[in-house]
């Protein structure tokens, strides 16, 4: 298992980031947030930002399917806690996909990390089912905001 500490704090904030109450049908049966909660938080997280760079809020305009998920569980988090669940995309990008990494902390400090995430996201054409280049506006977001998946333990 990883270490539970937290890597050297970047150096800019990341680009999205949203706290996740625990609430008791997140728990299992040893009383700890259950692993499976971990893939809805990055879901919304992957939405917030990628919607934002896509300058609408409308799902239905997303462009993106996922070809893998992976959660890292670090450290167990209780019924109460609230997580700071924070995202942003890895350097480097691919031609037609690229990675998202996400962080799990405590929302009101410490240097706890909870859990850490990643998907592979593929730019897709729904119309013509196949996926498709990332479109040049959208890698120059997806540039600007990456960060070292190595200083995130990846």
């Amino acid at each position: 298992m990883a270490s539970d500490v937290t890597p050297p704090s970047p150096a800019r904030p990341w680009p999205s980031h949203r706290t996740f109450p625990i609430f008791y049908h997140h728990l299992d049966v040893l009383g700890h947030l259950n692993h499976a909660a971990y893939f809805p938080f990055m879901e919304t997280l992957r939405c917030d930002y990628y919607l934002s760079a896509l300058g609408t809020l409308d799902p239905a305009k997303l462009d993106i399917i996922i070809a893998e998920a992976t959660c890292r569980y670090l450290a167990p988090a209780f019924y109460g806690a609230e997580l700071l669940g924070e995202v942003a995309p890895a350097s480097p990008l691919g031609r037609t996909s690229f990675s998202l990494l996400y962080r799990f902390r405590n929302a009101n400090g410490g240097p706890t990390v909870y859990a850490r995430g990643r998907t592979v996201v593929v730019c897709y054409d729904y119309m013509r089912k196949e996926k498709k280049e990332i479109p040049p506006e959208r890698r120059r977001i997806l540039e600007r905001d990456a960060v070292d998946p190595v200083s995130e333990g990846w």
